[in-house]
C-alpha cells in the first residue's frame, strides 16, 4: 500500500473488448435483479418459513410417537414410517443419522417437521436440490408434495463431526 496518491490520469475508461465484458456483466446483474424476486414470489421454490421453538427432548418424543403409530416396516434397523396423506411427518437429525425413513405417496401433500436434537445439520434432498439448515430448538415445517416416485437420499451438508460422511437418510415415494 502506498502513502502517495496515484499519478494524475492513471484511470483509463474501459474500451474495446473490455467495454463489451463490462456491459455483459452489468446486463446479467440487472437480469438477476429482476429474476430473484420473481423466483421468490412466483417460483414456488421457497419454504413457507414456518418454524417453532421446541425443546430437543420434546421433539424426540414427538418423533417416537409418530414412529410408533405409523411404522410400516424396517430397513437395517431403522423404522420405515408412512404418514397419512395430507398429514404431518417427522424427521429427526442427530449425529450421524436421519430418523426415521419416510414413505410418502406421489402427488400427496405432507407437512414435514424437521429438527435436530444435538447440533446444527444441513438437510439436502437429492436429486431434488432442496437445502435447509436444521437447528436444535427449532421445528422447521416444510410443505412437501412429491411429484415423482423413487428413492430420494437425504444428505447432511453441514459438517457435524467425525461421522458426518455417514449421515444419509431416505425418503421413499411410491405411486
Amino acid at each position: 500500500m502506498s502513502i502517495y496518491p496515484p499519478p494524475p490520469g492513471w484511470f483509463k475508461a474501459p474500451h474495446g473488448a473490455e467495454r463489451l465484458w463490462v456491459g455483459l456483466a452489468m446486463s446479467w446483474c440487472l437480469m438477476m435483479f429482476v429474476a430473484m424476486p420473481y423466483w421468490h414470489f412466483y417460483g414456488k421454490q421457497n419454504s413457507t418459513g414456518e418454524a417453532y421453538r421446541v425443546e430437543p427432548a420434546a421433539f424426540a418424543q414427538r418423533v417416537q410417537r409418530f414412529v410408533s403409530t405409523n411404522q410400516v416396516g424396517e430397513l437395517n434397523g431403522i423404522p420405515i414410517v408412512q404418514p397419512a396423506p395430507g398429514g404431518d411427518a417427522y424427521l429427526q437429525a442427530q449425529m450421524w443419522s436421519w430418523y426415521p425413513i419416510l414413505k410418502l405417496k406421489k402427488g400427496q401433500t405432507y407437512r414435514l417437521h424437521i429438527s435436530s436434537i444435538d447440533l446444527q445439520h444441513g438437510f439436502s434432498l437429492q436429486p431434488v436440490n432442496m437445502n435447509f439448515q436444521i437447528l436444535p430448538g427449532y421445528d422447521h415445517v416444510l410443505t412437501l408434495t412429491p411429484t415423482s416416485s423413487g428413492e430420494f437420499t437425504i444428505i447432511c451438508n453441514e459438517f457435524c463431526g467425525i461421522g458426518h460422511h455417514l449421515m444419509a437418510g431416505r425418503i421413499l415415494v411410491e405411486e
